[in-house]
């Protein structure tokens, strides 16, 4: 089986002292052990890009300078396949986006689905589990919820 993996879980991959570190930790050993494929958008490493190098302070980064958040983005590029995006990501959002009535920042998510159903991934590995759970044509996995 193929697994997205969300940005939320890359972040704490990253940041070793953070609560939820351990846990996506184990969730990514879990799934590996599995033998299951772990996979991301560009989509996420540009959304880690951008929380990684915002400040600390009054903006929830992680205050890094743009080459230490590049040396956590060459790990993560070799932990985790990144997906090519397929020319009908757009149009399969725009479905999506209008199904399910989404608006705000929840279209980014939107967006990480229909990258999903191009590539036919119909899991992803998420802390934000309430985020995707109007998506019934993906499975959603909480990190918690591995045993």
């Amino acid at each position: 089986m193929a697994v997205l993996i969300d940005s939320n879980i890359l972040l704490r991959f990253v940041q070793p002292h953070h609560p939820h570190c351990a846990l996506v930790e184990r969730a990514v050993g879990v799934l590996r052990t599995r033998g299951e494929s772990l996979h991301v958008a560009a989509q996420n490493f540009i959304e880690f890009w951008a929380v990684a190098t915002r400040p600390q302070m009054n903006a929830n980064g992680l205050g890094m300078t743009p080459e230490m958040a590049n040396r956590e983005l060459g790990v993560l590029k070799r932990l985790f396949s990144l997906l090519p995006e397929p020319a009908e990501v757009f149009e399969t959002w725009e479905q999506l986006v209008i199904a399910y009535r989404v608006s705000g920042k929840n279209t980014h998510d939107a967006r990480l689905v229909a990258v999903m159903k191009a590539h036919g991934i119909g899991t992803i590995l998420t802390l934000n589990v309430q985020d995707f759970a109007r998506y019934n044509e993906i499975t959603v996995l909480d990190p918690e919820a591995l045993p």
